[in-house]
């Protein structure tokens, strides 16, 4: 646009000022240069110690990934023990340049009494042979000690340290997903900035709170994205937090700047027009800002030329400053996210009378015989159970032991290619357990299989996924639909004909499983499993089953599966006499 130039990056992003670290005085005298070589010697051995620590809690992170940390919260627990690690060997780099600083003061203390005295009468104090000696030793061997001390960079090994282990630490990809994740909890569960920037959010135990930098890098994170909407959402909250007095780095002409720009692009020229003259009434000099005015006034002009002669001013009144959050691809979205906050669930008192829970024994198992399972209904038709108890504490820690080293970003099948990739739906990252990893999942394959009365097989692997930031599927299909048809075709087992799914933890908020054509929400419940059909007795495909794990608000969600497939289930379900059977 012509006087507006405007590219992807504009604004020019702050730097934040670098921290200084202030040393506080220490008093410890210092004799002689002995004192110096030992201080030298630990100053040696305290560096290799907390290098080695340091070593040794970054690479224990390097077993697991290099990246995408946010799409799990069980991965991101190991950088929490990184950073306490790192904390620890920072405060012991603080020590030894306090001891270090300490000796050095003390030796200047010393050594201003000494001159003061020794300078007065020159050669009275020479002329006592010690101090003639003294000074002699002093210059030619404790001043060089003293210069090796100060000279000695103790920092050296930490800052090496950070500058190898840089390329594992969380990326820019990880920080705009984390920003992202915020912004999907914002969405789906109607959060506005404030409450987010208050930590104000259910079942939380601990306090978090944002700060105007903090939100002016989600702000800057939407703008990065084309997202206008969000942007203007948190640059507000920057402003507001700005304007009850919160201190940071951010300016509220650099908050103008990115604002102005991202209304404009929402339609809203006066607001953009206005906003813009705030910014140069702080900052007169700002070259973009007096071009981008210039053009807004031009583009305003032009707007009322157009207008007809029998409209009013009035109706160039500025908008009300609400924006409307863009139509995206999901057709469902609506139904969806209210499932997830617990809105619209379609659970009828008539609907509940048909809802019953039991005791199963897996149509007479002798396994469930002696100990038959606790079975609710969760849904009438489709039939959707839950089963109780189907895991021990135990035993979900050791699936999760063995699976979190395996964990990898969740992928999809692309339709068109038949493709694993991965998308932005599904945020989480899973792995695939054989029975040969431990005897604990040929055990929880054996209970599905009581359980369910079909066999294990012709099954898929037990996938264990764990969730992260917002972590979430969106609605999709278990089965592969007509144009799908070669997606489970090089496993040569047919179609995915039942799902279970075991809940391998409680969820504090959000993350539960949904049915948008139901109108179904199932909470996770640590130890339950969920089970349903994903196709009908004709082989068809039951396309109410189309569901979503809603995404994580608080809490760290873990669940293992089993997709069991067609082949080998002839005579344990038996197919129907009509296609809708």
């Amino acid at each position: 646009m012509k006087g507006f130039g405007q590219t992807k990056n504009w604004p020019q992003y702050a730097i934040p000022a670098t921290s200084v670290f202030h040393w506080p005085p220490c008093h410890q005298p210092i004799t002689h240069s002995c004192h110096l070589n030992a201080l030298q010697t630990l100053l040696s051995v305290t560096m290799k110690r907390w290098v080695s620590t340091l070593l040794v809690a970054w690479f224990a992170v390097l077993g697991h990934v290099q990246a995408e940390f946010f799409t799990s919260i069980g991965h991101m627990t190991d950088l929490i023990y990184a950073e306490k690690d790192l904390v620890q060997s920072l405060k012991e780099y603080i020590l030894v340049e306090e001891a270090k600083l300490s000796k050095v003061k003390s030796w200047a203390d010393k050594m201003e009494a000494l001159t003061s005295k020794s300078a007065a009468d020159p050669e009275g104090y020479l002329a006592h042979p010690v101090n003639a000696y003294k000074l002699v030793k002093r210059l030619n061997t404790d001043w060089p000690a003293l210069e090796d001390l100060v000279l000695q960079d103790s920092a050296a090994g930490f800052i090496a340290n950070l500058s190898v282990q840089r390329q594992f630490f969380p990326t820019e990809e990880d920080e705009m997903g984390a920003a992202k994740a915020l912004m999907r909890l914002q969405d789906t569960y109607k959060l506005d900035p404030d409450t987010i920037s208050k930590g104000q959010l259910p079942g939380t135990k601990y306090q978090a709170v944002l700060s105007v930098d903090d939100c002016f890098g989600m702000g800057r994170s939407a703008y990065n994205e084309g997202d206008y909407y969000h942007t203007v959402l948190w640059m507000e909250q920057v402003l507001k937090q700005l304007d009850a007095g919160e201190e940071g780095t951010t300016t509220k002409a650099q908050v103008l700047d990115y604002l102005s720009y991202a209304v404009f692009q929402l339609g809203d020229l006066h607001r953009a027009l206005e906003l813009t003259r705030r910014l140069l009434s702080l900052d007169p000099s700002h070259e973009r800002a007096g071009g981008n005015l210039r053009y807004f006034e031009q583009l305003l002009e032009e707007e009322r030329e157009k207008m007809l002669s029998n409209q009013t001013e009035a109706g160039l009144a500025t908008q009300e400053s609400i924006y409307e959050r863009p139509v995206d691809y999901l057709p469902e979205r609506d139904i969806y996210e209210s499932l997830c906050r617990g809105e619209g669930v379609k659970l009828t008192p008539r609907r509940q009378k048909r809802l019953f829970c039991r005791y199963h024994h897996g149509n007479r198992t002798p396994q469930l015989l002696i100990a038959p399972f606790k079975e609710e209904d969760e849904w009438d038709s489709p039939h959707i159970v839950r089963y109780y108890d189907v895991m021990s504490d135990e035993e979900i820690e050791r699936i999760k032991e063995i699976a979190k080293p395996k964990l990898a970003r969740a992928t999809v099948r692309d339709p068109k290619t038949g493709v694993l990739t991965v998308a932005s739906y599904r945020v989480s990252k899973s792995s695939w357990l054989e029975e040969d990893d431990d005897p604990v999942v040929a055990r929880v394959n054996r209970r599905m299989q009581h359980i369910t009365g079909l066999t294990v097989k012709t099954a898929e692997l037990l996938q264990v996924a764990n969730y992260g930031m917002g972590g979430q599927y969106e609605p999709h299909f278990d089965f592969s639909r007509k144009n799908e048809q070669d997606a489970f075709k090089r496993l040569g087992t047919g179609n995915r004909v039942a799902t279970f799914l075991n809940y391998m933890s409680d969820v504090e908020a959000g993350g539960a499983t949904v049915f948008p054509d139901l109108g179904a929400a199932i909470w996770p419940k640590k130890g339950t499993a969920v089970f349903w059909y994903n196709l009908l007795r004709s082989g068809e495909g039951d396309y109410r089953t189309r569901h979503a794990a809603c995404p994580v608000l608080v809490g760290c969600k873990w669940v293992s599966n089993k997709w069991f497939h067609e082949r080998g289930q002839e005579f344990l379900r038996p197919c129907g006499s009509t296609e809708v059977d």
